[in-house]
């Protein structure tokens, strides 16, 4: 029997032509896949998550495919993971999704090397999480670290959890504060 019940599913697309300076050639696009399951350990405490994480692989393949269809493989450069547990889970319910999640954005990428940043929390429904992003090949490429708001207005209801992943096509599009930039990045570590 599998652990993973799917309630709903929602993709949101935000497109930025702009942040009040000049509008941009090319517009970035953020991107939030989410899906909304029955959570199979909400109101106990179960001591082996293994099964879980393993399967949520399967999910995570589904959303990071979805948004790889919608902004194109080649045009991503920016992603991240999140999770909303529902007040009759735990954190560690949510925490499955690091492993299960960046497994399946990285796998459907084509291996990129910097880590995924993530958000979680144990929260009512309706809450509504900030999600950091960065560059998908190096951390600390600073035009790219950017946010997107996930949520959705019914979920996660108390006995259910909220999973999203998110995608964009490019960093800040007036970022103009220095640092490290995508092109010159030169150790290929995930870092630098």
């Amino acid at each position: 029997m599998s652990l993973i019940e799917i309630r709903k599913r929602s993709l949101t697309i935000e497109t930025t032509y702009h942040e009040g300076g000049p509008v941009t050639d090319t517009p970035l696009k953020l991107a939030a896949a989410c899906a909304v399951i029955k959570n199979p350990y909400a109101g106990r405490y179960e001591p082996d998550l293994m099964p879980f994480m393993a399967e949520l692989r399967s999910l995570g393949t589904l959303l990071a495919q979805e948004l790889v269809d919608t902004l194109g493989k080649d045009n991503i450069e920016v992603y991240s993971k999140a999770a909303i547990v529902g007040v009759n889970g735990e954190m560690e319910h949510g925490a499955v999704w690091h492993e299960a999640g960046g497994w399946a954005m990285r796998t459907v990428l084509g291996e990129p090397k910097a880590m995924v940043p993530a958000s979680k929390a144990v929260a009512h429904t309706g809450y509504r999480l900030m999600v950091p992003l960065h560059y998908i090949h190096a951390s600390y490429v600073r035009s790219h670290f950017n946010s997107m708001e996930v949520g959705i207005q019914d979920a996660p209801r108390p006995n259910e959890i909220l999973f999203a992943l998110v995608m964009g096509t490019g960093g800040r599009v007036h970022s103009r504060l220095g640092g490290l930039t995508k092109d010159k990045v030169s150790v290929h570590d995930g870092q630098r």
